[in-house]
């Protein structure tokens, strides 16, 4: 069991990679599609260049007749009007804008005087004529003659532009759905877990009530044998524990009753319960929290808050071999508005990357552990007191720390 979370980390990461991979492949083929599209636009602008530098230099003893020439100069003038859709200005070697096409200006062109250019359109294409200038890639030299040189500057087209966009917005849209399926799974899978809790605590519960019962009836029969009143006493103690046990397991799945309570006097109890269960060599110790922070009110399920207490020092006592000191602290943060309850060993210690995961069910470093014990404490901390429980320090061979906060009253 202890391996699954390993596998499933692992299965992640190889999800994440190959995710990755596709990722990568698909925009490598967007940018291969731009990129044709792009080189397209490219000649495209190139033979308007060469279309506008015919114009100019063409005559009719060029062609051949008069006629001829017409229709030549008709051609390259259709090859021009031809690009609605790629923004483009021509301009001289002074920057003086010539032509300008296809762009949206501030202000709509004068029908009666189209080759008229207002002072909020100058301006435009003039900051627009700035910034092509300044994209190497997109300007076309025109050589007219006589040492005349004209510059065709142009942009991508609309659908070029979008297309840049679209594996972006594409792979966004991906991530959105996966991300929705993933949370969908897991609430799913959440939910199926809370009843398989329920159901094994109801029954855990239910399958103790009977033995317990006989117990409590062959205590009554051993006291009237007149056995020794300490064995006896003692031994009622571990009835009535196991008798509340019982009871908690059966309170899983249903809203405990919530009191106001101290919660110093609860971690005393557990500890006072604990120590004489565990190892003499092993030194449990519950340092007082100062006066002026007493009572620890809080609201709390006394019985099953008890059991997290008891879940901790015993895995406390699992860490450590046969001798070693378990120190409990309790008080008060005045700035978060919360109670603390500490738990520090000084045992074998964990990795940085165990310490969300020994929260999972199923999770155990020991070789009969169920992993239930701190799933049930996270459980019981955050679902029902409102609280959290994490590992705030641990270290290899050197100890470990659990911290319970919660809400103070």
């Amino acid at each position: 069991m202890a391996n699954i979370y390993d596998i499933r980390r692992y299965g992640t990461f190889a999800f994440m990679a190959v995710a990755i991979l596709l990722a990568a492949c698909f925009l490598a083929v967007s940018n291969s599609i731009v990129g044709d599209l792009a080189s397209q636009e490219r000649q495209r602008m190139e033979l308007w260049a060469e279309a506008t530098k015919s114009i100019i230099g063409t005559s009719a003893e060029d062609v051949g007749n008069e006629a001829q020439s017409q229709q030549y100069i008709n051609f390259l003038l259709h090859i021009i009007e031809d690009n609605r859709s790629i923004p483009v200005i021509l301009a001289d070697d002074k920057g003086d804008i010539i032509l300008h096409r296809n762009f949206d200006l501030p202000e709509p062109l004068d029908s009666l005087n189209p080759l008229y250019i207002s002072e909020r359109n100058a301006e435009f294409l003039s900051k627009k004529l700035k910034s092509l200038a300044s994209q190497k890639q997109n300007i076309i030299p025109i050589e007219i003659g006589d040492g005349i040189t004209q510059h065709l500057y142009y942009q991508d087209s609309r659908l070029l532009q979008r297309l840049n966009y679209f594996p972006y917005v594409q792979m966004l849209i991906m991530v959105v759905f996966v991300s929705v399926v993933y949370f969908a799974v897991m609430s799913t899978k959440k939910a199926e877990q809370n009843k398989v809790w329920v159901g094994l605590s109801k029954e855990t519960a239910h399958q103790l009530g009977t033995p317990i019962s006989s117990l409590m009836a062959w205590m009554e029969l051993l006291e009237q044998m007149d056995v020794g009143a300490e064995v006896v006493e003692e031994m009622n103690k571990d009835v009535v524990r196991l008798s509340t046990i019982a009871s908690r397991f059966g309170k899983i799945g249903s809203k405990p009753k919530m009191e106001t309570t101290d919660a110093d006097v609860v971690v005393q109890s557990a500890v006072s319960y604990m120590k004489t269960r565990i190892s003499q060599r092993i030194k449990l110790v519950y340092v007082l929290p100062p006066a002026v922070e007493l009572p620890l009110k809080a609201q709390l399920s006394d019985s099953l808050f008890q059991w997290v207490l008891e879940n901790l020092i015993k895995n406390a006592v699992d860490a450590m071999d046969a001798d070693g000191a378990i120190t409990v602290v309790a008080g008060r943060d005045e700035r978060a508005g919360r109670i603390f309850i500490e738990v520090t060993d000084t045992g074998k210690g964990l990795p940085k990357k165990r310490f969300k995961t020994i929260f999972k069910p199923g999770y155990t470093t020991k070789k009969r552990g169920w992993g239930l014990g701190l799933a049930l404490a996270k459980r019981i901390v955050e679902q029902y007191h409102g609280g959290r429980i994490f590992v705030k320090w641990s270290e290899p061979d050197r100890g470990t720390t659990f911290r319970i906060e919660l809400p103070s009253l």
